[in-house]
């Protein structure tokens, strides 16, 4: 009998990540790109033309923006500037205000910003903060590589579930509608149709670049501003579950006092 147990030990898989304890940076990703003038004082304009998003715009020799919405973390600016620019290896891209993942650095200094919550949100937080939340994900015109991560959070290792967050098939019995995708014109009507399916109160989530920004294609038409943005292409599937207790209430989190 002991023996038995001693070969379940090992065969079991590593469960329940302590999502209290996760740092936003993981050193096996490239994750955001940062300044880093240790070399020089200022970056070329024409890193803009190498960002397949447009997600860089050098304002000045002193100040350069970066929209990590629009963010692929491909590192190509990186590769373009490498003594300008590094990987940070941040990979907890979320905020619930779309305008927190737009960051101005000033000398590399990020300026400082303060995270705004809507009352949906926090209305939001008080229905699910001890219940957790279900909610219907709709691929908007996507690659499926979102689809591919969300599907992975329920594994034995990310454990979705542990969080209380799972999945349904019907919007009418979910609290949240997920999307991925850019949202082209024949996904516009369904996502509309699922949002307006959904009781209230509920959140819309954009889950991924593309669903955030459009990333390399315009963003199509949503039911309203979503509640939550997780940035990344495709976010991993830690991301996800962290960016789902942060909307929920369970996690303190923000964006810029992170990255600053």
């Amino acid at each position: 009998m002991k023996r038995f147990q001693e070969i379940i030990n090992i065969l079991r898989p590593a469960r329940n990540l302590d999502f209290e304890k996760m740092q936003p940076t993981n050193s096996n990703a490239r994750g955001i790109p940062v300044p880093s003038f240790k070399k020089g004082s200022s970056l070329d304009k024409s890193v803009e033309k190498v960002c397949p998003t447009g997600g860089i715009k050098v304002v000045s020799a002193k100040e350069v923006i970066f929209d990590y919405g629009a963010c692929l973390q491909c590192g190509l600016c990186v590769e373009h500037s490498p003594d300008k620019l590094e990987n940070s290896g941040f990979v907890h891209v979320y905020s619930v205000d779309r305008e927190a993942l737009k960051v101005s650095y000033i000398d590399g200094v990020p300026k400082s910003y303060e995270e705004t919550i809507s009352d949906e949100v926090k209305q939001f937080r008080k229905i699910t903060h001890k219940t957790g939340f279900q909610y219907r994900e709709v691929a908007a015109s996507g690659n499926n590589s979102t689809e591919a991560e969300l599907n992975a959070s329920f594994n034995a290792v990310f454990d979705s579930e542990a969080s209380m967050v799972r999945v349904v098939a019907s919007p009418k019995h979910a609290d949240a509608v997920v999307y991925a995708g850019p949202v082209g014109p024949n996904m516009e009507i369904p996502l509309q149709v699922a949002w307006d399916t959904m009781p209230s109160p509920k959140a819309l989530v954009a889950c991924g670049t593309e669903a955030v920004s459009g990333g390399l294609f315009p963003l199509g038409k949503l039911p309203k501003e979503p509640d939550l943005f997780i940035g990344g292409d495709p976010p991993r599937p830690d991301v996800i579950v962290s960016a789902f207790r942060y909307l929920m209430g369970k996690k303190k989190y923000s964006f810029r006092e992170e990255l600053s």
